[in-house]
């Protein structure tokens, strides 16, 4: 008897009209691999060139979630052993988010479930992007020893007020509603009846374009109720505003409210050193012309990153042992020198980040 075919990590294949790219690793909340990210890069390629495509459609395999982020216990893996998957993962991925963000036919998104990291970079710069109920965004990397990346401070530096600043140092989590409010997606549609649209999108004229598209997903579109960020959008805008750290650790200190009290004892479980790189990116990035600065600036300090104790330990601490105990160093926040701070933001040289021209 033979034994069943294995269905690869990355499915690619046409369905009418549509070019599908599903990620297909349930059991992982399909976190994504370097060679998926590639994947998805050639499925870009492909479905580029074919004029019966006339629109990319993106989904994960499971009842989970769209994509739980990088394969991150690879890149721990890479890091203690001093390799250098971090410098090509990101690299490629990075160019890929970029390039989802212009792409020449409409990117349709499908939000449901867990959408966290690496997840969001191949999801909320598309041009059409559907959140359901089920939705749960996030960028929690600052828990780990990282950052908000993947294009993800572009975004983050776009929502309104302070709102991407509270979900880049917190890691806390959007749901369908305040991922519209922060402008991580553009269309709320049930979950019950994605298959309806799903095969709606599936069916357009191989000609359609964007407002096509977009009239589609209007017909199953409805208004949800305001989620959590944006009944506090007020409040988080003046505990937020602040472009240092140790200001906005004191605003939340001195607030009487209890969400001030819970996102304080938020940040005090985060790695001082991601607090401070993070806040720095975010701002660099409300003053960025384009994306791709963002990326570029990303990228330096990722590279960074790879090479700090933090990243290895936040990896153990939530992945590895599961004690959720990590040991930052520095362990306080004042310990954070500003030259600690400036080696994430250098010039790489010949590791810089360039785009295809």
């Amino acid at each position: 008897m033979n034994a069943p075919m294995t269905e690869p990590d990355l499915i690619v294949r046409r369905e009418g009209a549509a070019g599908v790219i599903r990620l297909n690793r349930p059991k992982a909340i399909n976190a994504m691999t370097l060679e998926m990210a590639r994947g998805i890069e050639a499925a870009l390629d492909q479905f580029a060139a074919d004029p019966d495509i006339a629109l990319v459609l993106v989904e994960g395999a499971g009842e989970r979630g769209l994509c739980a982020g990088g394969d991150i216990r690879s890149l721990y893996d890479s890091a203690r052993s001093g390799g250098d998957l971090g410098k090509v993962f990101w690299r490629e991925e990075y160019i890929t988010n970029a390039r989802i963000a212009k792409y020449p036919k409409p990117y349709v998104a499908f939000m449901d479930g867990l959408v966290m990291g690496g997840g969001v970079g191949i999801a909320a710069h598309g041009s059409h992007r559907i959140v359901t109920e089920k939705t749960r965004i996030s960028m929690p990397e600052v828990g780990i020893g990282f950052f908000p990346d993947v294009g993800g401070t572009f975004l983050l530096s776009r929502a309104p007020g302070e709102i991407g600043t509270y979900f880049g140092l917190t890691g806390e989590t959007m749901n369908g509603a305040d991922a519209l409010y922060a402008q991580f997606a553009d269309a709320y549609v049930p979950s019950q009846a994605w298959a309806e649209l799903r095969a709606a999108l599936t069916q357009v004229a191989a000609d359609a374009h964007a407002d096509n598209v977009r009239g589609i997903i209007a017909r199953f579109t409805e208004t949800p109720e305001a989620g959590p960020a944006q009944r506090n959008a007020e409040l988080i805008a003046a505990l937020f505003g602040a472009d240092t750290i140790e200001e906005i650790v004191a605003a939340l200190a001195h607030h009487g409210s209890d969400f001030a009290q819970v996102t304080s004892d938020t940040l005090h479980g985060k790695s001082p050193t991601s607090l401070k790189v993070t806040l720095k990116l975010l701002r660099m990035a409300r003053e960025a012309s384009s994306l791709e600065q963002c990326l570029v600036n990303e990228y330096r300090a990722a590279l960074q990153v790879f090479e700090s104790a933090d990243f290895v330990e936040g990896i153990r601490a939530a992945v590895i042992d599961k004690d959720r105990n990590p040991q930052w160093h520095p362990a306080r926040i004042e310990q954070v020198t500003p030259e600690i701070v400036a080696a994430y933001f250098v010039d790489r040289g010949a590791d810089e980040l360039t785009f295809p021209g």
